[in-house]
């Protein structure tokens, strides 16, 4: 098991609209891990950014999840303006993890990704992610001495974490699920333009994805909605994960078709992946308006069968995307998130 500390002062001061608290004096550790999966299964790659000194707590101890095509560290851990949302919520005295799952970004991918996408099934099923989802977890509560953890997602993983909430009580100590995904008709944006036989990945360039990201973003708001550089930022660094992708031309980020297979057999055929009645941490449902992936109606939708959550909540924000962390009004998300956080850890 490979590990790497850091010792850094929190770069905080470039993130505008932010509570001045984030910006305390308390050093933040980084430590990587290369957390080894059941039977052989390969590892998944999982970063923590914590103060300096901090006491493990539950209420404090934080593990994202990514969605369905682009992994967690290069974008939750991005530092766009000096500053990325790992770092705000570390500065806010928290113990706050990401993990990559198997065939994203640093951690293991199965060997057919080296291989024609036609030459095998779908990889990276829910099923898959879950149980990676359940080794980080048991890695993150075994090396803190903690007994839960708060679990935070985006898309495609808000499924899996809620999964693995319910399938697993008293793992999570509440429960943020960012542009949650439910029942669609029609496929997922994340799919758009796949064949009828999915093949074990699917690749996409760096103007596919800005095509996407922009999808349902009013003209005149385009230009302005993600600051100079940020994308070309997120971009280099994400597509740079994948060197077999960026020896194409152009280059191609590589994402396991597991999760459109999944999309096909259960959002898009009325079968929901988890059951929101058996929920029952804290949960905050947040979307922004102009998502076009999971769009408010999802979160609406899943938000009254929420039957068992105590304090649940909804919020929609305002001009932002499927997106909106790595956006010009990306301080509204991660406000509202960390009012949510700081309730229980107060």
């Amino acid at each position: 098991m490979q590990r790497r500390s850091i010792l850094a002062a929190p770069a905080l001061a470039g993130l505008a609209a932010l509570p001045a608290a984030a910006q305390g004096p308390a050093r933040i550790v980084t430590e990587e891990f290369m957390v080894p999966l059941p039977d052989g299964g390969g590892e998944v790659f999982v970063r923590s950014k914590r103060p300096e000194g901090a006491q493990p707590s539950a209420a404090r101890t934080l593990i994202f999840c990514h969605g369905a095509t682009y992994p967690a560290h290069t974008a939750f851990d991005l530092p766009l303006a000096g500053v990325s949302w790992m770092d705000y919520i570390a500065g806010r005295g928290f113990d706050v993890w990401c993990m990559d799952l198997p065939g994203y970004g640093r951690s293991t991918r199965p060997a057919a990704m080296s291989q024609p996408a036609t030459a095998a099934a779908p990889l990276v099923r829910g099923d898959e992610a879950v149980r990676a989802i359940a080794a980080v977890s048991a890695f993150v509560r075994n090396r803190r001495g903690v007994p839960r953890t708060v679990l935070m997602a985006w898309s495609w993983g808000c499924s899996l974490v809620a999964r693995y909430a319910t399938d697993n009580p008293g793992m999570a100590e509440r429960l943020v699920l960012y542009a949650p995904q439910w029942l669609r008709e029609g496929a997922s944006p994340a799919g758009v333009g796949a064949s009828a036989d999915l093949g074990a990945w699917r690749s996409v360039t760096q103007a596919q994805a800005r095509e996407r990201w922009m999808a349902g973003v009013p003209e005149a708001a385009r230009a302005g909605l993600i600051p100079p550089g940020w994308f070309e930022h997120w971009a280099g660094v994400t597509w740079a994960t994948d060197p077999e992708g960026m020896r194409q031309n152009p280059s191609v980020l590589r994402a396991p078709n597991g999760v459109l297979l999944d999309s096909r057999e259960y959002w898009q055929s009325g079968r929901p992946y988890w059951d929101p009645a058996k929920v029952t941490v804290p949960t905050l449902l947040v979307v922004g308006e102009w998502d076009r992936d999971t769009p408010p109606t999802m979160a609406t939708t899943i938000f009254p069968l929420l039957t068992a959550s105590p304090g649940k909540r909804c919020m929609l924000l305002g001009e932002g995307t499927h997106t909106m962390l790595m956006e010009r009004n990306r301080g509204a998300l991660y406000q509202a998130v960390q009012v949510f956080l700081e309730e229980a850890a107060a």
